[in-house]
């Protein structure tokens, strides 16, 4: 017999039809958040991106589950430990989507480097346009700065290795890391450079950017005191958690001068997003897009399929 499998916050069509071709029945109509602990029931599997919260209540009630499915790195939104002990399997994609969210942190540094988020808002040529032109023409090169990556998975390091690219030095602060190592491809040589490892107490007032890579583990990587050290006039950016940022302590952080300007892919409190971030003059936001290209969806639906296909014939 084969598994009803619910898509609960969308996937690829290709990844869609290849499990429907491997004989799987796959239901992709959302189910609120508010009726999955009645729904739910009837489904053997549960793939979510970061939307849909499947925490021990909802697992408790829903015995028929074999697994739950995460397209993407981070599982905050999934009582992990608690599913396993249940003989749940979970599953996530890691690797799938570590380029496309790097490029999206690179693109965040370079937009708040130059202050496009702000001459964006402004721009609209005639009178403005000599205005604006002075306004940021003092704006720096990332080439010759330092960048202190807060994680150093595989999504950190691929920012490094664009960063390294850059001509920015790049310091590392991951407790779960012993040895910040690049492996970077010249030619058919693939050259091994050792990151600098620091804490964060060392690397913050020594970074001219900062950029967050690291799970959400119960409390902020950036709060008022961290901002309280930090170098003045650097630059932050997030695509990693919301609430790895006390968004409070960021809006005084730039009022006051401590940071030049902030890239945000993710807030708390999602989607109800505090209207002080996403107008702010020295914030860059995206709508927590890290993942959202097409070729990173591509990856996550088969790798899902992949995962999922030996799941099932390793329980049949």
């Amino acid at each position: 017999m084969s598994w009803k499998i619910l898509i609960n916050d969308g996937m690829e069509e290709s990844g869609v039809n290849a499990l429907k071709s491997l004989g799987f029945e796959v239901d992709t109509q959302k189910i609120p958040q508010e009726e999955l602990s009645q729904k739910l029931q009837d489904y053997q599997g549960i793939i979510v991106r970061s939307a849909t919260k499947v925490r021990k209540e909802l697992i408790d009630i829903c015995p028929g589950l074999k697994f739950i499915a995460r397209g993407g790195v981070g599982m905050d939104n999934i009582d992990v430990s608690h599913a396993r002990e249940k003989g749940i399997a979970v599953i996530n994609t890691p690797a799938a989507s570590s380029r496309s969210v790097a490029e999206l942190a690179m693109a965040h540094l370079l937009s708040i480097t130059r202050g496009l988020q702000d001459s964006n808002r402004q721009f609209s040529g005639g009178d403005q346009f000599s205005a604006l032109k002075k306004k940021w023409s003092s704006c720096s090169e990332l080439q010759g700065k330092t960048l202190l990556l807060l994680g150093f998975g595989r999504i950190g390091s691929e920012l490094a290795k664009m960063a390294t690219a850059m001509g920015m030095t790049v310091i590392v602060n991951d407790p779960y890391v012993e040895k910040a190592i690049l492996k970077i491809k010249l030619g058919t040589q693939e050259v091994e450079i050792q990151l600098q490892m620091v804490t964060r107490e060392v690397g913050l007032p020594l970074a001219d950017y900062v950029s967050l890579h690291a799970p959400f583990t119960g409390s902020a990587l950036l709060g008022k005191d961290e901002f309280a050290i930090m170098k003045k006039g650097c630059f932050v950016v997030n695509t990693s958690r919301g609430e790895n940022i006390d968004e409070e302590a960021l809006l005084h952080a730039l009022d006051s001068g401590i940071v030049s300007a902030a890239g945000l892919d993710v807030f708390q409190n999602e989607p109800h997003i505090k209207e002080a971030l996403i107008h702010h003059p020295k914030i860059c936001t995206s709508a927590h897009i890290g993942a959202s290209t097409l070729e990173a969806q591509e990856r996550i639906a088969g790798e899902l399929v992949d995962k999922i296909n030996a799941l099932f014939h390793s329980n049949n």
